[in-house]
């Protein structure tokens, strides 16, 4: 079994994480996402992400709350290979799945001192920014790469599809 593998946590086995690192003087960095195709914005979002912090922790929605949000035809992935995938890299120190639609049970369970989503959300749209405030948090915005995401992805697949198909 890969070594990596074991970022990927339960919720309460990262509670005892984070406890843990708090505890030795650590700065907990928590974000979220689906991260159904993992592409080149991810891994420079992400390691934008870490250097915010000492530990940064990804929230991965669950196949259930993914399908919930985007429809029946997503994930691609299921929430064992995207953790997994986001386990594999370097700069994540740990991966937790969520089921709820929203993150915001897990990030009051888990109280990180930094909160970090991408600048296309306005910070007062941002899930769990005003519970990380009144908690003494930070919360960060990171800017995204013109061009690159899941959807523009999906988008070229389809257009490659019709085009063979025509």
């Amino acid at each position: 079994m890969e070594e990596y593998l074991s970022k990927i946590k339960t919720q309460s086995e990262m509670k005892m994480v984070v406890e843990k690192a708090k505890g030795e003087g650590k700065k907990i960095v928590f974000t979220n996402g689906c991260f159904d195709i993992l592409h080149q914005g991810h891994a420079r979002y992400l390691s934008e992400a870490k250097k915010l912090g000492d530990y940064l922790i990804v929230g991965v929605n669950s196949d259930r709350s993914i399908k919930n949000i985007k429809g029946n035809n997503r994930p691609f992935m299921t929430e064992e290979a995207r953790a997994e995938l986001l386990a594999a890299l370097c700069f994540v120190d740990g991966v937790v799945i969520f089921p709820e639609d929203d993150p915001l049970a897990i990030i009051k369970y888990l109280q990180p001192h930094v909160l970090v989503k991408g600048a296309d959300w306005a910070e007062d749209k941002i899930i769990g920014a005003e519970f990380i405030k009144k908690t003494g948090g930070e919360v960060k915005r990171i800017p995204l790469i013109p061009n690159i995401s899941t959807s523009d992805i999906i988008r070229r697949i389809i257009d490659l599809n019709s085009a063979e198909n025509s």
